[in-house]
């Protein structure tokens, strides 16, 4: 009886959650707005880029514990943790705005790495539910490389830090897009089951 319960519990917030598909795709296009507004300016202190980087990665943050109703089962710690870890690399960001440019990197290399290997996991789990799932694995695997390439910060140059902020916002963008439609395809897989 108590598995039929929890059945009954999970279909609801999957349908409402289906729902809710175009919230996810409208945050998607808002993170591809803000990508672009990211790569337009011309951010040269490290101060600027930090706070810049500090507002993403708490907003991505909370992007992910929003995507926390939206799931269900061990994909509900998943998106906790990372929302949880992501303000935290946030707030951290916010906290020494001026420091060096390493460490802004640093902080930008485990967001960006995290968050790869987040991608690259789910995309791989949801491969026989969705069939764009090779984008997420693309998207991930970039955020991955572009992380090691923060973590060794090989350029000096404020620059990439704002390149690094403009693709995490681009990724984060996609990664979205591809979740409404994640949603909506479940909703219309349940709606005919």
């Amino acid at each position: 009886m108590s598995t039929m319960t929890f059945d009954l519990e999970e279909r609801e917030a999957l349908e409402a959650a289906a729902r809710a598909w175009w919230l996810f795709l409208l945050t998607g296009l808002l993170w591809l707005l803000f990508s672009i507004i990211v790569f337009r300016f011309d951010y040269t202190s490290v101060t600027a880029i930090s706070v810049l980087f500090g507002i993403v990665a708490i907003a991505a943050g909370i992007n992910e514990c929003f995507m926390f109703a939206a799931t269900h089962g061990w994909w509900k710690v998943l998106h906790i943790a990372l929302g949880l870890i992501f303000i935290v690399v946030g707030i951290v960001a916010f906290v020494h705005p001026g420091s060096t440019f390493e460490a802004l990197a640093a902080v930008m290399a485990f967001f960006l790495i995290f968050k790869g290997f987040f991608d690259i996991v789910v995309s791989i789990a949801t491969k026989n539910e969705f069939h764009a799932w090779w984008v997420q694995l693309v998207a991930g695997i970039v955020e991955v490389l572009i992380g090691f390439w923060a973590a060794g910060y090989w350029g000096r140059a404020a620059i990439l830090l704002v390149i690094w902020v403009g693709v995490i916002a681009l990724m984060r963008g996609i990664t979205e897009i591809i979740f409404a439609f994640k949603l909506r395809a479940a909703g219309k897989s349940h709606a005919a089951a």
